[in-house]
């Protein structure tokens, strides 16, 4: 067999047995599509024998794609595409040696979170017009966002007994499809019992489970939300409007009222503590700014 031919198999195997999340698995199905064509164009002899392609092979691949003006973040997973499918080539038996483990790659710069002050968010929450069925959704997917830091394929992905309002918690399905339970506050609660008692006027299949609806009537999608999201956040802020500011609204907020730092770990879904650890840049940031503004002695 041919490397191609393991593809399929490879992706399967990432998909059903490892639980890797769909978006992941299209990643890598094109990741490895443009290694294979690197292969065709520089190194034919590895597409039809896999233990032809060594580390001098890699490395040319990875020269390859700095070259082509690739950023630092998109050739690492590009890589960890490569490493995951020569590991899976590896316990098949298929190469000798697993030539990807040996790949050392581009550093990537350190960047932290930008997040919106408590007044940006306040402001953004009161910003959709609940006197409109379109405007009550609209604040109870911002309100849901800022009050649990939820991801937005999490957010779209919410089913009605999800939700459980007695206990103000949604149990959401994060990255691999591992579920985690997430508080909720007052401001969510009151919100999604608003759009819940209007639902309705989005329903067109009385069997649809989604919580969050579009105006078609069908679970609403990630593109959907970020135009949502992005119009409300547009109104307070210059910076980034994406849903995932929310996200990081959430954590710095609660690390700045003093939450410990592996309980905003299991809020977010982070699987490494270290992901979580960024925040505390951005909050000790944040506490630099208000001691120069706020202490006297900085004005001499």
């Amino acid at each position: 067999m041919e490397l191609e031919d393991y593809i399929p198999e490879f992706l399967l195997h990432i998909g059903r047995e490892r639980n890797f999340s769909k978006g992941t698995v299209e990643y890598y199905e094109t990741d490895l599509a443009q290694f294979v064509d690197f292969l065709k164009e520089q190194f034919p002899a590895g597409l039809e024998d896999p233990r032809q392609i060594d580390l001098i092979v890699l490395r040319a691949y990875v020269a390859n794609l700095v070259n082509a003006g690739y950023k630092v973040g998109t050739i690492h997973r590009k890589i960890a595409a490569l490493r995951s499918f020569f590991k899976f080539l590896y316990s098949r038996g298929v190469v000798e040696v697993n030539y990807s483990r040996h790949i050392k790659l581009p550093k990537i710069p350190k960047r932290y979170p930008s997040f919106l002050d408590f007044a940006q968010a306040n402001e953004a929450m009161e910003l959709p017009d609940t006197s409109t069925p379109l405007g009550i959704r609209d604040r109870a997917i911002m309100e849901l966002f800022y009050a649990t830091g939820i991801r937005r394929s999490e957010l779209c992905g919410l089913d009605l007994e999800d939700v459980d309002l007695t206990r103000m918690t949604i149990k959401v399905f994060g990255k691999g499809r591992k579920e985690r339970i997430v508080p909720f506050n007052e401001a969510a609660k009151h919100a999604l019992m608003d759009y819940l008692r209007i639902r309705d006027k989005f329903l067109n299949d009385p069997e649809e489970r989604a919580l969050f609806l579009s105006q078609k009537g069908k679970r609403i999608s990630p593109e959907e939300v970020y135009v949502i999201v992005k119009k409300y956040l547009s109104q307070v802020t210059d910076g980034k409007r994406s849903p995932h500011i929310l996200r990081h609204t959430f954590a710095t907020h609660l690390l700045e009222m003093g939450a410990e730092l592996m309980a905003v770990k299991e809020l977010l879904g982070h699987e490494l503590i270290t992901t979580t650890q960024r925040y505390t840049h951005t909050t000790i940031e944040y506490i630099r700014q208000v001691y120069k503004k706020a202490h006297p002695l900085e004005e001499e």
